[in-house]
């Protein structure tokens, strides 16, 4: 056994070494920078499209392996063009330096609690005086396309920053803010707009862009009406409406998996001693 092993190891260089860890480590950080974007989706996808190709092969479906060879042969060009964007945002990371840059971790739940607090509390004080808002909170997939549309911020979600933004008659005022983790990324954000045509026409332009970015991705967000104060959410390109602040908070901790923390039995015993 050793001796094959020294056999294996026997033309092994130091700079094969390295190659190894170069690739491994390039790749890593591609797999990095796609994480949380449509990409991944489009990935796994693929996958199944690889894997079905060859079960049909060893299973001697012939009609079936001849077709989805094809479609992988079609499958490389279309790859090019769905991935354009992840392509090029990735050439323009590598060229401003960002590439090796680290992600962003996740929130802690009380961290999270806190950023859902901030938000309902500001969506309700916007509601009083009729001043629409239009909130994108980012989940797993990734939402840079969107962020570049915008105006970069950097600053935590507070209740005071984010009423500041959609001051009417401020710069900011129209577009999305969109949120990552406890951070406002950008304000002023271009989102695509919902091709739904079953929508009420009494629907402005910030519910339909609420709803396509739902459509496309798994991001949450949050509306103000302009004209009524009427508090939305937009989840998986559907519109929940006139919702009050602890409706809003509940289904937010719904949706990021918050549970609400019950006092332990001590402590009501000594409450209602």
């Amino acid at each position: 056994m050793s001796l094959q092993l020294f056999e294996l190891f026997k033309g092994f260089r130091l700079m094969d070494l390295l190659d190894i860890a170069i690739v491994a480590y390039v790749s890593y950080k591609a797999i990095q920078l796609i994480q949380g974007t449509r990409a991944v989706q489009l990935l796994k996808g693929l996958v199944v499209l690889v894997v079905s190709t060859k079960l049909s092969e060893w299973l001697g479906l012939y009609t079936i392996n001849w077709i989805l060879r094809n479609a992988m042969t079609v499958g490389v060009i279309a790859l090019l063009i769905v991935f354009q964007p992840e392509l090029r945002r990735a050439l323009e990371q590598l060229g401003r330096g960002r590439f090796f840059s680290s992600p962003l971790l996740g929130l802690a739940e009380e961290e999270m609690n806190k950023v859902i607090d901030h938000i309902a509390g500001a969506a309700e004080e916007l509601s009083k005086v009729q001043i629409g808002a239009l909130i994108v909170l980012e989940k797993q997939t990734g939402l840079n396309e969107y962020i570049e549309t915008g105006v970069k911020i950097g600053g935590y979600v507070t209740i005071e920053l984010l009423i500041n933004i959609f001051e009417p008659n401020t710069p900011l005022h129209d577009g999305a803010i969109i949120i990552r983790n406890d951070r406002i990324m950008a304000a002023g954000c271009y989102l695509p707009l919902t091709e739904n045509p079953n929508l009420s026409k009494e629907l402005g332009t910030r519910h339909r862009a609420a709803l396509g970015v739902t459509e496309e991705s798994d991001a949450v967000a949050i509306i103000v009406s302009e004209e009524t104060g009427v508090i939305s959410v937009a989840k998986e390109g559907k519109l929940s409406r006139y919702l009050d602040v602890k409706t809003l908070k509940n289904m937010l901790k719904d949706i990021y998996e918050i549970k609400e923390k019950k006092p332990s039995l001590w402590y009501w015993r000594k409450d209602h001693a």
